[in-house]
């Protein structure tokens, strides 16, 4: 996700970033050619679920801020595929601290086998107050998320905050499952809590003139107009369901939802259909952090 456009650090910070990222193009090591990616599956004989990520530095001018989960757990006799992608902004602090414990604190939520809906509002909401209880040591940054939960294979919910994405494919076509929190389309809930929206010339919408985004994890000098709130969606899994994508705006803002599921949709290793999604938004020219997980059903 792209940074607060009003710069918070001191021109001393400043100084010894650029100087940093000097130092990495010279000796090799420009953040924009290093990449995470891997795959894996889950051992359930029935409903096989498989995925692949990859994730590649962008050249924004500041280190990777995006984080990834893809991992499977057995919970009361239930397979659980735990998927996300954390966008920082700001530091990766925040991002960092999701990964480590937002799927740990939806799984304790007492509804979750009940109601998981609710269990995962209630820890999205009772994450964000933690972060901001403790942002003297997660610091004043913040992260957009979005989160995919497999059960046995056999239903999928996904939640979002902010403008990370996650498109269904369905039959061969794309259905967008998130909603992209974007500050226009909440401004008069901004504006009902003492903020604006701004748009500069050649810019994009910003809540206060500072972040892209209307709702995301963290942020406390913005947290009375933003939001934690997510969007949830229940999809159960049957056999027209194929894959789903999450992916960063690093590659939306690059490459729309049929544009994507188009380019994958014959490639069989969610492995090498995330790396090509990336490849192909590094082609289109993105700038920012590209961060994609690819899931396969049924295989």
């Amino acid at each position: 996700m792209e940074q607060q456009s009003f710069a918070t650090s001191s021109t001393t910070s400043r100084k010894k970033s650029d100087f940093l990222n000097i130092i990495k193009t010279v000796t090799g090591l420009n953040s924009s050619s290093s990449s995470d990616t891997g795959k894996g599956r889950s051992k359930s004989s029935s409903n096989r679920v498989v995925h692949g990520f990859h994730l590649v530095e962008g050249k924004s001018g500041h280190d990777m801020e995006d984080y990834h989960v893809a991992e499977y757990k057995t919970k009361k006799n239930h397979e659980l595929g735990l998927f996300a992608i954390f966008d920082g902004h700001l530091g990766d602090r925040v991002p960092s601290y999701l990964k480590d414990n937002l799927f740990k604190n939806i799984l304790d939520e007492p509804s979750f086998w009940k109601d998981p809906e609710m269990a995962i509002r209630n820890a999205y909401r009772s994450t964000d107050k933690f972060i901001l209880e403790n942002s003297t040591r997660l610091g004043q940054g913040g992260s957009t998320a979005v989160t995919a939960i497999v059960i046995d294979g056999k239903d999928l919910w996904v939640a979002n905050v902010g403008d990370s994405r996650a498109v269904l494919c369905e039959r061969g076509s794309a259905n967008q499952l998130t909603v992209d929190h974007e500050p226009h389309t909440e401004r008069r809930r901004i504006e009902k809590q003492g903020g604006f929206v701004i748009t500069l010339p050649g810019d994009v919408p910003r809540v206060n003139g500072q972040l892209a985004v209307a709702r995301a994890f963290g942020d406390q000098n913005l947290k009375a107009h933003l939001s934690s709130e997510p969007d949830v969606t229940h999809v159960p899994i049957d056999s027209t369901i194929e894959f789903v994508i999450l992916a960063s705006d690093g590659l939306w803002k690059v490459m729309n939802n049929q544009e994507a599921v188009d380019l994958v949709k014959s490639v069989k290793d969610p492995q090498a259909a995330a790396k090509r999604l990336t490849t192909e938004a590094l082609a289109r020219k993105s700038k920012d952090d590209i961060s994609c997980i690819v899931i396969r059903f049924g295989c």
